[in-house]
């Protein structure tokens, strides 16, 4: 594995991430939620790149992994920054976008930014708007007067905190309620046995994308983290319809 570097962003904030040069579109990978560059998917995905020559960028957002910052400060607009200036700084030409869970949501958010520079997308278990469908009608209460909601966490020890900022930034930045302006090739990857995002959701995004070149791939017995063999298998082969 390549050594992570730092890229400092206007603030002083260091962002951990990997960067391998080479052909076609960079596959620039989007961690979900608390996760960061070190996951099953992005590290296979990055070899998968170094095999083939191609080029990838993983990273960690601000407040994960080995990025400054703590995860309390974090929000959907500030690592939409984050993804955008290490493109910046280390692509050179189109962009391939895989986002997983959160990082599907962040994916949009990054695509729109991008414009004619994305040459595709690929969702994992894409969860935009989360924060409307995933919270009850009190922990929405709780975090709109400025509470923490806490839940259980069933891949750590640890209770999965939301924090109030990071509700409110992310109530500016609802997509599916209205079209996304995307136009790119789009594949949305979903497990229907995912006790966390409801498949549905990507039948809505993949309506709500203005793209008519959008595929819906659905796992029946796939869950959420979608990482067993063959999930891995499924996602490098939709990879490499972009090549």
């Amino acid at each position: 594995m390549i050594d992570t570097q730092f890229h400092e962003m206007p603030d002083g904030t260091r962002i951990a991430h990997r960067f391998h040069s080479g052909e076609g579109p960079t596959l620039v990978f989007l961690p979900g939620y608390m996760s960061d560059m070190a996951g099953g998917k992005a590290t296979a995905l990055f070899a998968e790149a170094q095999d083939k020559g191609r080029a990838a960028l993983l990273l960690d957002y601000s407040g994960c992994g080995e990025s400054d910052g703590e995860f309390a400060d974090g929000s959907l607009s500030k690592w939409r920054d984050e993804v955008l200036a290490l493109i910046e700084a280390r692509v050179t030409g189109d962009v391939l976008l895989v986002g997983s869970s959160m990082g599907g949501w962040l994916m949009l958010l990054v695509g729109e930014a991008l414009g004619d520079g994305l040459a595709g997308m690929i969702g994992i278990a894409a969860a935009p708007d989360f924060i409307r469908w995933g919270y009850s009608p009190e922990q929405r209460e709780t975090l709109a007067s400025g509470g923490i909601v806490l839940e259980d966490n069933p891949y750590g020890p640890e209770p999965t905190p939301t924090h109030p900022g990071f509700f409110a930034d992310a109530e500016r930045l609802l997509r599916l309620g209205k079209e996304i302006a995307i136009e790119c090739p789009v594949r949305l990857l979903h497990g229907q046995r995912d006790a966390d995002v409801p498949w549905e959701t990507s039948v809505r995004l993949a309506e709500a994308l203005r793209s008519d070149e959008v595929q819906l791939c659905l796992i029946k017995d796939g869950d959420h983290r979608l990482s067993r063999e063959s999930d891995i298998a499924l996602l490098k082969a939709q990879v490499d319809g972009f090549y």
